[in-house]
């Protein structure tokens, strides 16, 4: 599982991943509500409701490099599929492409469960 992430960045570098995580994760949760709300066509409605989904894991920064990837290629499917909300959905693919390659930062739930651990021996005198 260490191979599908890069190092967890911490500091600024990480708070610009997690606001990054944040904004498209907010974005794509905005748009399954509205489909939800507008009641879409049944197949573009899954899709987008999944995608909202997938916005909830991005935020949390759980399976950030898989969910990251598949959310950008349904983003594109959106994309082609709806020439009215075109520029927004490549954005978006964009964004969770790039934050996918980037990586979930210090502050995610990847990073609590899959970073790096510090391992101390036992004190041989307790």
């Amino acid at each position: 599982m260490q191979r599908l992430f890069s190092t967890f960045a911490d500091g600024l570098p990480g708070g610009g991943i997690l606001l990054l995580r944040l904004l498209a994760g907010s974005a794509l949760i905005n748009r399954g509500i509205a489909a939800w709300s507008a009641g879409a066509h049944a197949n573009l409605f899954f899709l987008q409701i999944l995608t909202a989904a997938a916005g909830l894991l991005i935020v949390g920064g759980l399976w950030t490099p898989v969910v990251g990837v598949l959310t950008g290629v349904a983003e594109l499917w959106l994309a082609f599929t709806q020439p009215e909300t075109q520029w927004l959905a490549i954005l978006l693919a964009g964004i969770v492409i790039a934050v996918a390659m980037i990586g979930p930062g210090a502050w995610s739930i990847d990073a609590r469960l899959y970073g790096r651990k510090q391992l101390f021996p036992p004190d041989p005198n307790y």
